[in-house]
Formats: C-alpha cells, sequence, structure tokens
C-alpha cells in the first residue's frame, strides 16, 4: 500500500492487468528473447513513463503543453552529445545526465513563468512555438547535434550486448550488457513512475487537481496557482528527460525525430486510451498503443491470408496489412466510444 502511495487500482480487473503487463516487462528478456520483442517491452517502459509525466500536466492540472518532446529530446541529445563527444565512459553518462536535466528543468521554469498566468489556449500555442524552434534549432546545429543525422554513441562496456556478466551455463541462459541495460531502463521507469504516483497522491497533488477542477476557486482560497502549475511543469519536463535518457542509452541514438510532432500526437493518444489523471492509465495506454503499433499489422496479414484460405469474399481486402493504420484509427474511436474516461476510469466504474 505504502509503495502505491495510498492510491491502490480499486478493481480486481486492474490489478491483474498491472500485475500481468508488470510481470511481463519484468521477465521479458527471459520470456522473449528476440531482438524486436525486447525493443517492444523497451519503447512500453520508457513511453509508460514519458505519458505518465504528460498525464501529471494534462491529467492532473488540465494543462496541454506540446513541448514535451521537447523535454524528451532535451534528455536525449544531452546523453547521446557527452557520450560522442567523450567517449564511452560513465563519466560522460554523468555529464551528459547532468547537463540534459537541468536544462530541461530551467526552460520548464522559464516557461512556466512566463506562460502559465494566460489562459490555458495560450499557453499551449506558446509551447507549440517553443517546441516547433527547438525542433529547428537541433536541425541547424549540425556541428553539435549531428543535424538531421543525430548523434549515434557507444556505450560503457558493461552495457554493451557482447559484454556477458553472467554466462549460459550458470543459469541456463546469458545475461548479457543488452538484458543489463533493459533492466536499468525497467527499474527507472518503474522508480519514477512509483514517484510521480506519490507526487499526485500528496498534498501538493490535491492542489494540483483543486486547480484542476477550478482555478478561481483555488486562488480564492489562497493557493498561489502559478507555483504549483510551474513545479508541476518543471516535474514533468524533468520526467520526460529522463525517458529520453534511458530512451537514447537504448538505441544509443539520437536524432531529430525525438523532437517530432508525431511522438507528441502518440503521446495523447497513450493518454487518452488508458485514461487522464491517473498514472495506471499511462501502464496500459502504453501497453495497449504499443504492442498494436508493432504487432497489429502482422496479425492482419495472418487474419487477411486465413480468411482468404476459408473462402471468404472481402476480408482478406479489409484485413490486408497495408491497412493497419485504418484499424489503428478505428481501434482508437472505438476505445474513445466504450471508454470514454479511458480503460482505467472504465474499470474503477468512472465511465
Amino acid at each position: 500500500m505504502m509503495i502505491l502511495s495510498g492510491d491502490p487500482p480499486r478493481s480486481r480487473v486492474l490489478s491483474l492487468l498491472l500485475i500481468v503487463i508488470v510481470t511481463v516487462l519484468a521477465l521479458a528478456p527471459f520470456l522473449f528473447p528476440g531482438a524486436k520483442a525486447m525493443n517492444v517491452a523497451t519503447k512500453i517502459c520508457i513511453f509508460a513513463l514519458l505519458v505518465a509525466s504528460y498525464d501529471l500536466l494534462l491529467g492532473y492540472t488540465g494543462t496541454v503543453s506540446f513541448a514535451h518532446t521537447m523535454f524528451y529530446g532535451i534528455g536525449s541529445y544531452g546523453i547521446a552529445i557527452a557520450l560522442y563527444a567523450m567517449g564511452p565512459t560513465w563519466s560522460a553518462v554523468a555529464t551528459g545526465i547532468v547537463i540534459g536535466l537541468p536544462l530541461a528543468a530551467l526552460l520548464a521554469l522559464c516557461i512556466g513563468l512566463f506562460s502559465l498566468r494566460v489562459q490555458a489556449i495560450f499557453f499551449a500555442m506558446i509551447t507549440l512555438a517553443v517546441a516547433s524552434a527547438f525542433q529547428v534549432l537541433a536541425s541547424q546545429l549540425s556541428w553539435l547535434t549531428g543535424g538531421d543525422d543525430g548523434r549515434s554513441f557507444r556505450l560503457p562496456e558493461l552495457l554493451r550486448p557482447g559484454t556477458v556478466i553472467i554466462p549460459k551455463d550458470v543459469f541456463g541462459f546469458e545475461f548479457n550488457g543488452r538484458i543489463l541495460t533493459y533492466y536499468i531502463v525497467f527499474v527507472i521507469a518503474s522508480a519514477l513512475i512509483l514517484t510521480l504516483l506519490r507526487i499526485v497522491n500528496s498534498p501538493f497533488g490535491r492542489v494540483l487537481q483543486a486547480v484542476r477542477e477550478n482555478r478561481f476557486r483555488a486562488e480564492a482560497l489562497g493557493y498561489r496557482t502559478v507555483f504549483h502549475l510551474t513545479w508541476a511543469n518543471v516535474i514533468a519536463a524533468l520526467v520526460a528527460a529522463c525517458a529520453g535518457v534511458l530512451n537514447a542509452l537504448w538505441l544509443r541514438y539520437a536524432g531529430p525525430e525525438t523532437l517530432s510532432f508525431t511522438i507528441m500526437i502518440d503521446i495523447l493518444l497513450m493518454v487518452v486510451i488508458g485514461g487522464m489523471g491517473t498514472m495506471y492509465g499511462a501502464i496500459i495506454g502504453a501497453a495497449i498503443f504499443i504492442l498494436a503499433e508493432n504487432y497489429l499489422q502482422a496479425l492482419m496479414g495472418a487474419a487477411s491470408q486465413a480468411t482468404a484460405g476459408a473462402g471468404i469474399p472481402v476480408l482478406p481486402a479489409l484485413l490486408h496489412p497495408d491497412r493497419w493504420l485504418l484499424w489503428l484509427g478505428l481501434l482508437f474511436i472505438a476505445s474513445v466510444y466504450f471508454f470514454p474516461t479511458g480503460v482505467v476510469g472504465k474499470l474503477r466504474g468512472k465511465g
């Protein structure tokens, strides 16, 4: 109960679903040792953290920001530039973190102080302009960021795939640097999501929810709403930058696509699918969306072949793998229709 900060799932189905997701992610290197499955599991961990950090803004304060991928990109570029310039050392990893995270926090603080006093729509427009300018800047500063090609780098020896930490003849499987990197991502993402869960259930988090419900009433009660909103923006930016660091360490690369608006749209979709205003929704939304994104096309291909072999008309064409984006969109529309408060909201009986 304490590790969940007094906010358990409150639904047996939701609890079971979360246990299954977390257990599969914890055992993913041994259950699904293939490269694609490992990449999918890592992406779920990273995006669950990224979505949770964004939900701190959107779900708990009602603030719409389009600069979240900028902080994600700052974390990615910080670690990539440090490892590229200083070489594959742990001091370079520390330098990238020490530079990237405070930079993200400083930018979030500046944006919050100068923008959160205005109405919500103007804040969204300002963050969109800042994020777009930062993306252009990252592409133009090719001497630093690598331009459109991005920065590839090498990891410290302990995290490399060729480094065998526990040989196969000990436990029957090989524990190498790649698996260690995955568990670093998994543990840090889990710890930060639990930290966010603690924050939203603290007195600070309750004030954020009061601001979301009625900002003028919260101000009338004496709460400094700009102060709380600004610090929520800073915390969300720091966690997003941490997600960017984990993403760069896993991919051994950072490029302009980490700043793209496409990722921002994906984050919004995951928030809506999982449910706004709940950290559990970030885990479920990320798992559903990323699994569909990576395996829906293959499932449709198998279904198309099966229906074609059975001689069923029309369905083979409708289930053709090239139409996977259409079905992904229909899946999203159906989820919004049947789960207007997200999967977590529905399971908790709120929708």
